[in-house]
């Protein structure tokens, strides 16, 4: 098994491209090793000294190291978990097949322009960020302020606040008139 590495904007988060599903669909996000209790991945790569977060996309596993652990260190233990993991068989995730995304309540007068919101987060926002191994997840809309989870590499990445002010809500505000503002939640 061949497992590809690359960098991403957060100097602490590095992307494990298996070469092979790692979700059916969706996402999950784990931020802390007692979050990661249905994912034997996670957990493994918890076991890792210097690992904090841990994010598995559809066909990659995004992993964020403590800022005084090495990634030359880190990185050769973290690739031989994620290959004894694929090759041993086990479930990336025990129980549901999948991480259910949250649902959000809407206002019914919103609803429509939160429908234009996330097709463009889904369609133009998510694409992009998953290719630097993360995930931006839409949670509400209220007086005009949209507020998005950041995941994965994106979460806790020194570029994370450029991106959402200068990319996310430009184009959101561009597309979408009633947007004023975008904001980072947890």
């Amino acid at each position: 098994m061949f497992i590809e590495t690359e960098g991403t904007p957060n100097p602490a988060t590095l992307k494990f491209l298996p070469g092979r599903e790692v979700m059916p669909s969706g996402t999950a996000d784990f931020p802390s090793a007692e979050a990661a209790a249905q994912s034997p991945l996670a957990q493994a790569l918890f076991a890792l000294p210097g690992v904090s977060r841990v994010f598995l996309g559809t066909d990659f596993v995004t992993v964020t190291k403590d800022w005084d652990a090495d990634w030359q260190v880190l990185r050769p233990q973290i690739l031989g978990v994620i290959m004894d993991h694929f090759v041993s068989g086990k479930p990336v995730i025990e129980g549901a097949a999948e991480a259910a995304e949250e649902e959000v309540e809407v206002r019914p007068e919103d609803r429509e322009i939160v429908a234009q919101i996330r097709e463009l987060i889904d369609t133009r926002v998510r694409p992009a960020v998953a290719m630097d191994g993360g995930d931006i997840v839409f949670r509400k809309f209220e007086d005009g302020v949209v507020h998005l989870r950041l995941q994965g590499s994106c979460s806790g990445c020194p570029s994370s606040r450029a991106t959402l002010k200068h990319g996310i809500e430009n184009m959101l505000k561009h597309y979408v008139p009633e947007v004023v503002a975008v904001q980072a939640v947890e």
